[in-house]
């Protein structure tokens, strides 16, 4: 690139090696999407931020960790890590959201895949932002498979109670989920799939 550029990203995201748990105990390795040095070789100004941090002009904030509250969002059970020279539970602590406020709507929570939880990040957003109003709900909610199932009415519940205006889950959410939604929220729930496009305003 021909100058610098910001990228604010969580510091773990740079945590190697990662693993999936296979159910027969194998382990896949996870490719190694973020390196350091050959990110800042290409003239990225890598901004790494644990806490929300806003950007554009203080008119969007990036979460930093997600707090984790809700009894039932768990995380990625079969999602490993190594540290310390041992194998342990990865907690993805570095998925983060963006969250920007429209003037007397509320705020648009857009999630990367919610390993936090999506109830767990729309929550943060009310919490470090201070506006409780839920405009629109929108990303990966990563409630895709057997064990993800188990929290769908749960999730369903929670989001009724934030009432947002527009709900529209994306890729790891998975059809089973997707379909629930639609069912549950035929006032707000949008369909998409590649090449759609959103106008909040």
């Amino acid at each position: 690139m021909p100058h610098t550029i910001p990228l604010v990203l969580h510091p773990k995201v740079f945590q190697y090696p990662r693993y999936t748990r296979q159910p027969d105990g194998a382990k896949n390795l996870w490719p190694r999407s973020m390196v350091k040095d050959e990110l800042e070789e290409k003239n990225v100004n890598i901004v790494e931020s644990e806490s929300p941090m806003l950007i554009v002009d203080d008119m969007i904030m990036v979460t930093g960790t997600v707090d984790r509250t809700t009894e039932f969002e768990k995380g990625m059970p079969n999602a490993l890590m190594e540290k310390d020279g041992e194998i342990v539970q990865d907690p993805i602590i570095d998925d983060q959201a963006v969250v920007l406020k429209l003037n007397n709507k509320g705020l648009v929570v857009i999630s990367g895949c919610a390993h936090a939880g999506i109830v767990n990040t729309v929550l943060f957003s009310q919490k470090a932002t201070g506006e409780n109003n839920i405009h629109a709900v929108l990303g990966g909610f990563h409630l895709s498979g057997p064990f993800f199932e188990k929290i769908h009415d749960n999730t369903i519940q929670e989001l009724k109670t934030l009432t947002p205006d527009v709900i529209m889950p994306m890729h790891c959410t998975g059809w089973k989920a997707v379909q629930r939604f639609q069912k549950e929220f035929p006032d707000s729930f949008v369909l998409n799939s590649v090449g759609s496009k959103m106008i909040l305003s």
